[in-house]
Protein backbone atom coordinates (compact mmCIF):
# COMPACT_ATOMS: atom_id res chain seq x y z
CA UNK A 1 0.00 0.00 0.00
CA UNK A 2 1.00 3.40 -0.81
CA UNK A 3 1.42 6.00 1.85
CA UNK A 4 0.51 9.33 1.72
CA UNK A 5 2.91 11.76 1.01
CA UNK A 6 2.64 15.03 4.28
CA UNK A 7 1.74 18.31 1.59
CA UNK A 8 4.68 19.61 1.07
CA UNK A 9 3.15 23.66 2.40
CA UNK A 10 2.18 22.14 5.67
CA UNK A 11 3.57 24.48 8.70
CA UNK A 12 4.02 21.82 10.86
CA UNK A 13 6.20 19.52 8.46
CA UNK A 14 10.23 19.59 8.43
CA UNK A 15 12.01 20.90 5.33
CA UNK A 16 13.94 18.10 3.95
CA UNK A 17 17.69 18.78 4.39
CA UNK A 18 17.60 20.58 7.09
CA UNK A 19 19.95 19.71 9.86
CA UNK A 20 18.41 18.90 13.29
CA UNK A 21 19.14 21.02 16.56
CA UNK A 22 20.19 20.14 19.76
CA UNK A 23 18.77 22.64 22.52
CA UNK A 24 20.94 25.60 22.81
CA UNK A 25 21.03 25.90 19.07
CA UNK A 26 17.38 25.55 18.92
CA UNK A 27 16.74 28.54 21.66
CA UNK A 28 19.55 31.28 20.41
CA UNK A 29 17.70 30.71 16.49
CA UNK A 30 14.10 30.98 18.35
CA UNK A 31 15.53 33.84 20.05
CA UNK A 32 16.47 35.48 16.88
CA UNK A 33 12.96 35.09 15.38
CA UNK A 34 11.54 36.71 18.24
CA UNK A 35 14.16 39.74 17.63
CA UNK A 36 13.31 39.99 14.50
CA UNK A 37 9.35 39.80 14.59
CA UNK A 38 8.20 39.94 18.37
CA UNK A 39 7.82 38.05 21.08
CA UNK A 40 3.63 38.07 20.79
CA UNK A 41 3.51 38.26 17.73
CA UNK A 42 5.82 34.92 16.76
CA UNK A 43 3.71 31.54 17.17
CA UNK A 44 5.24 27.88 17.51
CA UNK A 45 4.02 27.88 13.90
CA UNK A 46 6.57 30.60 12.50
CA UNK A 47 9.50 28.91 14.43
CA UNK A 48 8.32 25.63 13.39
CA UNK A 49 8.80 27.26 9.65
CA UNK A 50 11.48 29.56 10.01
CA UNK A 51 13.80 26.39 11.97
CA UNK A 52 12.35 23.33 9.53
CA UNK A 53 11.26 21.52 11.88
CA UNK A 54 7.99 19.98 13.21
CA UNK A 55 6.24 22.00 15.69
CA UNK A 56 6.12 18.38 17.46
CA UNK A 57 10.44 18.36 17.58
CA UNK A 58 10.46 21.98 18.95
CA UNK A 59 8.38 20.48 21.66
CA UNK A 60 10.77 18.09 22.24
CA UNK A 61 13.40 20.20 23.63
CA UNK A 62 11.34 22.82 25.67
CA UNK A 63 7.85 22.96 26.86
CA UNK A 64 6.44 25.81 25.27
CA UNK A 65 7.38 29.69 23.59
CA UNK A 66 7.17 30.73 26.94
CA UNK A 67 10.16 28.54 27.87
CA UNK A 68 12.39 29.46 25.14
CA UNK A 69 11.58 33.08 26.15
CA UNK A 70 12.40 32.42 30.06
CA UNK A 71 15.95 30.24 29.34
CA UNK A 72 16.70 33.45 27.30
CA UNK A 73 16.53 36.27 29.32
CA UNK A 74 17.30 33.96 32.74
CA UNK A 75 20.68 33.70 30.54
CA UNK A 76 21.30 37.35 29.95
CA UNK A 77 20.17 38.36 34.04
CA UNK A 78 22.17 35.68 35.41
CA UNK A 79 25.31 37.03 33.53
CA UNK A 80 24.89 40.49 34.42
CA UNK A 81 24.37 39.85 38.02
CA UNK A 82 27.59 37.53 38.29
CA UNK A 83 29.08 40.73 36.23
CA UNK A 84 28.37 42.98 39.94
CA UNK A 85 28.79 40.41 42.36
CA UNK A 86 32.25 40.05 40.89
CA UNK A 87 32.51 43.85 40.90
CA UNK A 88 31.04 43.94 44.56
CA UNK A 89 33.82 41.32 45.91
CA UNK A 90 36.63 42.53 44.36
CA UNK A 91 37.80 44.69 47.01
CA UNK A 92 38.42 47.93 44.28
CA UNK A 93 37.69 51.39 45.61
CA UNK A 94 34.20 52.77 44.40
CA UNK A 95 35.38 54.24 41.06
CA UNK A 96 37.31 51.50 40.17
CA UNK A 97 34.21 49.61 40.59
CA UNK A 98 31.62 51.85 38.74
CA UNK A 99 34.47 51.77 35.66
CA UNK A 100 34.89 47.74 36.21
CA UNK A 101 30.89 46.98 36.51
CA UNK A 102 30.08 49.56 32.73
CA UNK A 103 32.77 47.46 31.60
CA UNK A 104 31.61 43.99 32.73
CA UNK A 105 27.85 44.82 31.83
CA UNK A 106 28.86 46.05 27.97
CA UNK A 107 31.11 42.62 27.71
CA UNK A 108 27.91 40.79 28.83
CA UNK A 109 25.73 42.93 25.87
CA UNK A 110 28.14 41.97 23.62
CA UNK A 111 28.68 38.19 24.22
CA UNK A 112 24.91 37.57 24.65
CA UNK A 113 23.11 40.56 22.62
CA UNK A 114 20.63 38.77 21.33
CA UNK A 115 18.96 37.49 24.61
CA UNK A 116 19.81 40.91 25.86
CA UNK A 117 18.09 42.35 23.12
CA UNK A 118 14.74 40.08 23.57
CA UNK A 119 15.27 41.29 27.40
CA UNK A 120 15.47 44.99 26.75
CA UNK A 121 12.26 44.72 24.92
CA UNK A 122 10.43 42.60 27.09
CA UNK A 123 6.64 44.23 27.88
CA UNK A 124 5.45 42.59 31.36
CA UNK A 125 2.65 41.07 29.69
CA UNK A 126 3.43 37.27 31.59
CA UNK A 127 4.92 36.20 35.05
CA UNK A 128 8.14 34.98 33.38
CA UNK A 129 8.39 38.74 31.76
CA UNK A 130 7.00 40.37 35.09
CA UNK A 131 10.05 38.49 37.22
CA UNK A 132 12.67 39.27 34.40
CA UNK A 133 11.33 42.84 34.41
CA UNK A 134 11.78 43.02 37.98
CA UNK A 135 15.05 41.34 38.10
CA UNK A 136 15.94 44.44 35.68
CA UNK A 137 15.17 47.04 37.99
CA UNK A 138 17.58 45.33 40.59
CA UNK A 139 20.41 45.64 38.53
CA UNK A 140 19.35 49.45 37.82
CA UNK A 141 19.49 49.67 41.74
CA UNK A 142 22.29 47.71 42.26
CA UNK A 143 24.79 50.09 39.64
CA UNK A 144 23.03 53.04 41.46
CA UNK A 145 24.10 51.61 45.10
CA UNK A 146 27.78 51.60 42.95
CA UNK A 147 27.59 55.44 41.80
CA UNK A 148 26.78 56.88 45.25
CA UNK A 149 29.08 55.01 47.25
CA UNK A 150 31.36 56.64 44.52
CA UNK A 151 29.42 59.70 45.04
CA UNK A 152 30.76 59.81 48.59
CA UNK A 153 34.33 59.77 47.48
CA UNK A 154 33.84 62.20 45.49
CA UNK A 155 34.71 60.22 41.93
CA UNK A 156 31.61 60.79 40.33
CA UNK A 157 29.29 63.87 40.10
CA UNK A 158 26.81 64.85 42.98
CA UNK A 159 24.79 66.92 40.92
CA UNK A 160 22.21 64.19 39.55
CA UNK A 161 21.15 61.38 42.31
CA UNK A 162 22.77 57.98 41.66
CA UNK A 163 19.82 56.36 41.00
CA UNK A 164 19.03 58.65 38.23
CA UNK A 165 22.61 58.49 37.16
CA UNK A 166 22.07 54.98 37.12
CA UNK A 167 19.24 54.97 34.74
CA UNK A 168 20.91 57.42 32.29
CA UNK A 169 24.16 54.92 32.06
CA UNK A 170 22.15 52.11 31.47
CA UNK A 171 20.02 53.52 28.89
CA UNK A 172 23.72 54.41 26.85
CA UNK A 173 24.92 51.57 27.59
CA UNK A 174 21.99 49.28 26.44
CA UNK A 175 21.89 51.01 23.28
CA UNK A 176 24.49 49.22 21.84
CA UNK A 177 22.08 46.15 21.00
CA UNK A 178 20.36 48.70 18.08
CA UNK A 179 23.62 49.58 16.74
CA UNK A 180 26.60 47.26 17.34
CA UNK A 181 26.82 44.48 15.12
CA UNK A 182 30.13 42.39 15.28
CA UNK A 183 31.70 40.95 12.22
CA UNK A 184 30.47 42.43 9.30
CA UNK A 185 33.79 43.57 7.88
CA UNK A 186 32.57 47.12 7.53
CA UNK A 187 35.79 48.98 6.75
CA UNK A 188 36.67 51.02 10.36
CA UNK A 189 34.36 49.17 11.93
CA UNK A 190 35.48 48.74 15.49
CA UNK A 191 36.21 45.38 17.38
CA UNK A 192 34.20 44.48 20.96
CA UNK A 193 36.93 45.39 22.64
CA UNK A 194 37.70 48.94 21.11
CA UNK A 195 33.61 49.73 21.22
CA UNK A 196 33.53 48.52 25.14
CA UNK A 197 36.91 50.78 25.39
CA UNK A 198 35.22 54.05 23.82
CA UNK A 199 31.76 53.36 25.09
CA UNK A 200 32.94 53.12 28.57
CA UNK A 201 34.96 56.65 28.29
CA UNK A 202 31.62 58.27 26.96
CA UNK A 203 29.67 56.91 30.11
CA UNK A 204 32.78 57.39 32.35
CA UNK A 205 32.63 61.24 31.32
CA UNK A 206 29.30 62.00 32.08
CA UNK A 207 29.30 60.08 35.25
CA UNK A 208 32.66 62.43 36.16
CA UNK A 209 30.94 65.78 35.02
Amino acid sequence: MTATATPPDSTDSPRRGRPGYDRETLIRVCVEVFNVHGYDATSMGMLAKHLGISKSAIYHHVDSKEAILDHAVTDALDALEACLDGVAGNGADAGAQVEEGIRGTLSVLVEKQPEVTLLLRLRGNSAVELAAVERRRELTRRLGDLLEAAQATGAVRTDVTSHNLARLALGMINSIVDWYRPGRGVPGEQGAGKMIDAVTGVVLGGLRG
